[in-house]
C-alpha cells in the first residue's frame, strides 16, 4: 500500500538566498551518503531555469531487506524549475533502479513565506510505493519511516550550508553593557539638570533682587 508523507519547513533566509544555496547544499555534515552530483541538462525557457541532475548515494538497508535489494549505491534523478520572477523553486526527485522494490518520489516547493516575511518556506511531499507482492506494506512502512527520519537530516544539512553562506549577525548586549549604558544615561540626565539650575540661578536673582 503506497504511503504519502508531507511536511513544511521555514528557513530563516530570503528566497534568493535559499535559491542560491540550493546548488551548494552538498557537501554538508549531514550528507556524507551523497557521493557524486552531475548536471545532465540545463536550459532556460520562458525566463525559467530547468535543470536535471544525477546524484549517487550510498544505500544502507536492514538485514531483512537484503533479500529484495542488495545494491550498495543508488542513483537519484533530480529535476528542478527555478522561477525568479515569481520567486518559486520546485524540485522533483526519484530513485532509478530497483524502483519495483521501493520507489520514492519527492516534490519540494520553495517559496516566500506569507506568515514570516523575509523567510522561505519549503513544502515537501513524498510518495513511497512498492510492487513486491506480499511485502509491499512492510516495505512502504519502512521507506516512510526512513524518509521521515532523513528529512530532519536534510533540513539540518541545508540550514548548515545556508548559515555558512549567509551568516546572520545578532548582537546581544551583555548585562555589563546594559548597566554601563544606563549609567551613562543617568549621568547625562544629572549633568543636564545641574546645567539647567546654573543657568536659571542668575535669572531668578535678577527677578528677585531683595531675596539674595
Amino acid at each position: 500500500m503506497p504511503r504519502f508523507y508531507e511536511t513544511s519547513t521555514v528557513f530563516n533566509y530570503s528566497w534568493d538566498q535559499v535559491a542560491q544555496g540550493f546548488w551548494k547544499r552538498y557537501p554538508n555534515p549531514n550528507s556524507k551518503h551523497v557521493l557524486t552530483e552531475d548536471t545532465v541538462h540545463r536550459e532556460i525557457r520562458c525566463g525559467q531555469l530547468f535543470t536535471k541532475r544525477l546524484l549517487s548515494k550510498t544505500n544502507s538497508i536492514p538485514k531483512w531487506a537484503e533479500r529484495f535489494y542488495t545494491a550498495k549505491h543508488v542513483n537519484i534523478v533530480e529535476e528542478s524549475i527555478v522561477d525568479p520572477k515569481n520567486k518559486v523553486l520546485i524540485t522533483y526527485t526519484r530513485n532509478l533502479g530497483y524502483a519495483k522494490v521501493m520507489s520514492v518520489t519527492e516534490k519540494v516547493v520553495y517559496k516566500e513565506s506569507e506568515e514570516h516575511p523575509g523567510k522561505t518556506v519549503a513544502l515537501r511531499s513524498a510518495w513511497i510505493d512498492s510492487q513486491v507482492k506480499g511485502f509491499s506494506r512492510a516495505i512502504c512502512a519502512f521507506g516512510y519511516e526512513r524518509f521521515k527520519k532523513n528529512c530532519h537530516k536534510m533540513v539540518g544539512g541545508f540550514d548548515h550550508v545556508l548559515s555558512n553562506l549567509f551568516p546572520l549577525q545578532h548582537t546581544i548586549p551583555s548585562p555589563q553593557a546594559t548597566v554601563t549604558a544606563a549609567s551613562k544615561l543617568k549621568d547625562a540626565a544629572k549633568n543636564a539638570s545641574e546645567l539647567a539650575k546654573s543657568k536659571a540661578a542668575p535669572i531668578y536673582a535678577s527677578l528677585h533682587p531683595n531675596q539674595s
